[in-house]
């Protein structure tokens, strides 16, 4: 398993409307892989491999659309004071809970400065305990980067702010901030690099879209989705695993270690039923381990890609993450790979 590319992936800072450095890191990576890319006026990268099996005079390849989203929850500037404390505006959803004490990374156009994260007010040791008990909103917390009032010569409103932690690699599991939805990034590189490497022909034109701001509403993969005209689309991501203590069994989603999420319904679609059943057979067929998934709430990339133009064929393959929406989120190696392997074996099967 390629954790280096992982390893940069997630490590490598883009909030939504800013994944700049991530498409450029995917640009470099994916050389040699498609016949033609480019940049949409969104930000997303979209990468085409045209059909390599020969088909009929009279037959039009079916076009497959992989709805891949580069960007990861982080915070916009909104003010700096005279002191040098900076607010921040979020993009994405954060549980307040998680932000407490935090090292985060902003990123200007001067360069990148470490700094930590705090929610204003008391300090423990001078709050009662009332006070200790309310859970701040996420526009309460600030950022600090100890420069006092010469961080208003560096920073300015827009620059953007992420966690600044580094991928864990713990044997069979990987932890690192940003697997939602860096993970799907990994795959949509590493399945067509698997499919090229087997030498198997395709009778599909593919499509893998590296999508924009996916975290404030699946922008990017709306208007990927309508350009491209998918005649089938994946929505590739990360789904809850919330096989943890404290949860009950008919909650937890996903089990890790069991296999890829075949992804039927969130609070955005409903997944093709045939589609659904055809994976789950080639899943067999393979050797490759999987489980139904049905999220009570949010959506994903695949939902903008079923309602493009006259509409197409969807599904998501997702991997099944622990403590999503934090620096700590963490996925099974046994998934990650059995959701490459899955989209590869997909690809060649027509």
């Amino acid at each position: 398993m390629n954790i280096d590319l992982l390893r940069r992936l997630c490590e490598t800072p883009g909030v939504p409307g800013r994944e700049h450095r991530v498409r450029a890191l995917i640009e470099q990576e994916i050389e040699g892989l498609f016949d033609e890319t480019y940049v949409d006026p969104m930000g997303s990268l979209i990468c085409t491999r045209y059909p390599t099996a020969e088909l009929d005079e009279d037959t039009a390849a079916k076009r497959v659309l992989l709805l891949c989203h580069m960007d990861e929850i982080g915070f916009l500037v909104s003010h700096v004071t005279d002191k040098g404390f900076i607010h921040i505006d979020p993009v994405g959803g954060f549980d307040p809970r998680t932000l407490f004490a935090r090292r985060v990374l902003v990123c200007t156009n001067q360069g990148d400065f470490k700094g930590v994260m705090n929610a204003g007010g008391k300090a423990l040791h001078i709050s009662s305990p009332e006070e200790r008990k309310k859970i701040p909103e996420v526009t309460d917390f600030v950022v600090d980067l100890g420069l006092g009032e010469e961080t208003k010569d560096k920073v300015q409103v827009g620059d953007f702010i992420v966690m600044d932690e580094p991928l864990l690699d713990l044997g069979q599991k990987v932890v690192s901030k940003a697997l939602d939805n860096r993970i799907a990034c990994w795959l949509g590189i590493e399945a067509i690099r698997q499919l090229a490497a087997s030498g198997e022909k395709h009778a599909f034109e593919i499509v893998v879209a590296f999508t924009a701001q996916e975290e404030v509403g699946l922008r990017g993969a709306r208007t990927a989705s309508f350009g491209v005209a998918p005649d089938i689309a994946f929505g590739v991501d990360t789904t809850l695993s919330c096989d943890t203590p404290g949860t009950p069994e008919k909650d937890t989603v996903t089990t890790q270690g069991k296999g890829f999420g075949l992804h039927i319904k969130d609070g955005s679609f409903i997944a093709d039923i045939d589609l659904v059943e055809e994976l789950e057979a080639l899943a067999k067929e393979k050797g490759i381990p999987s489980q139904r998934t049905i999220l009570a709430r949010g959506g994903q990339d695949g939902a903008a890609g079923q309602q493009s133009g006259s509409g197409a064929k969807a599904v998501g393959v997702v991997v099944g993450t622990r403590y999503i929406h934090t620096i700590a989120e963490m996925i099974d190696k046994t998934d990650l790979e059995a959701a490459r392997d899955i989209l590869a074996s997909y690809l060649a099967t027509k």
